[in-house]
């Protein structure tokens, strides 16, 4: 099988693009330059690796956000990085055809392959709320993870389970890592996931082989190693007490802290706030609307999206919205006051310097 720099050469592409394709490739996944060579190294030398993915019970948003990547495109993913042998969604073969591609790829890589999870099983009625090539996909499943070398769980669907586990969650829809326990996965929670950290997470593993550090619920910590509040542009307005009140008010308008509407940022871990969306453009909180925590498990059971979370000392914030507000004013109202003393007594020195002088 052909190495990625192969590919590239065979597209036309120079050496000199092919090294800054290494170089944007490090700095997503926020690497530092001396990581260059060895990506560059990687990418010259190891062929292409396998990869199936599959679909189970979903809405497809997963592979929609995956083809929008920017940094590297997912042209360049698809076609040149990995060897996509089989995706219902994108092969342009089908039926027979397509699962027979199926079975030769692991047959011919067992033990070399990734999987590459979208969706989840439903369990109820022996599976048969989502069939796949005649047969529940929970077999399907089964199947094709005996032999592969780790599973990428994309999105919350495949991570958590999502909206399709919902209360009563009458197919018991179920995430994969609770279906699958004897092989390593990775879990790119969200719904969907941002399209650089879905690239981000293939291009680490290819690169140097071995899974990216997950976090105690399984998630790459490059990625999800932060809060969305940690880096929210608008976090100056909440400690500052400065809260949207609603969604038409002045608060609104002047970019101040959603928390008050609901905004889950203070207790959801993602690169929403760094990483962004659509090539870095934006993302919901820039656009006016609070997170909702999609990429945490149980969000669609946690009540409205616009009712505000009270109490998450725990999570790091010390006080509620209420509180900071308070607090702020009571700061500001104090050093106010303190300044007006201070101004108070070098005046009265003044004018006591002023009469001593005559």
């Amino acid at each position: 099988m052909e190495t990625f720099y192969e590919v590239m050469r065979r597209q036309g592409i120079s050496r000199r693009s092919f090294l800054k394709y290494c170089s944007l490739t490090a700095t997503s996944l926020g690497l530092a330059p001396s990581f260059v060579p060895q990506i560059a190294h990687a990418m010259e030398t190891k062929p292409r690796t396998p990869v199936l993915w599959l679909h189970g019970l979903e809405c497809t948003c997963c592979s929609e956000s995956f083809i929008r990547s920017a940094h590297p495109l997912a042209k360049d993913v698809v076609l040149s990085m990995i060897s996509l042998d089989y995706d219902d969604l994108l092969m342009a073969a089908a039926g027979h055809q397509a699962e027979a591609a199926l079975d030769e790829v692991i047959e011919k890589y067992k033990g070399q392959y990734i999987l590459a999870v979208e969706g989840n099983p439903p369990l109820n009625q022996d599976g048969m709320s989502c069939i796949i090539g005649g047969k529940p996909f929970v077999e399907q499943l089964r199947h094709v993870t005996r032999d592969c070398k780790a599973i990428i769980s994309w999105g919350s669907c495949a991570s958590w389970g999502c909206v399709q586990a919902a209360k009563p969650n009458p197919t018991q829809a179920t995430p994969v890592h609770k279906v699958i326990t004897d092989k390593p996965i990775i879990k790119v929670p969200g719904c969907p996931p941002i399209a650089e950290v879905m690239t981000g997470v293939i291009t680490y593993m290819l690169t140097f082989e071995r899974i990216p550090e997950l976090d105690r619920q399984g998630r790459p910590k490059m990625f999800y190693g932060q809060r969305i509040h940690d880096k929210c542009y608008r976090r100056p307005h909440f400690d500052a007490g400065q809260f949207a009140e609603a969604w038409d008010d002045e608060g609104s308008r002047k970019g101040y802290c959603l928390y008050k509407m609901g905004c889950k940022g203070p207790t959801t871990y993602n690169a929403c706030s760094t990483v962004r969306w659509n090539g870095g453009v934006s993302f919901p909180i820039q656009s006016g609307h609070g997170c909702i925590g999609c990429s945490e498990d149980g969000f669609w059971d946690k009540g409205s999206f616009y009712d505000r979370v009270t109490d998450i000392q725990q999570f790091g914030v010390e006080s509620t919205a209420d509180q900071v507000g308070a607090a702020a004013i009571g700061a500001v109202g104090a050093a106010v006051a303190a300044h007006a003393a201070v101004s108070a007594i070098r005046q009265s020195r003044t004018r006591q310097s002023d009469a001593s002088n005559k």
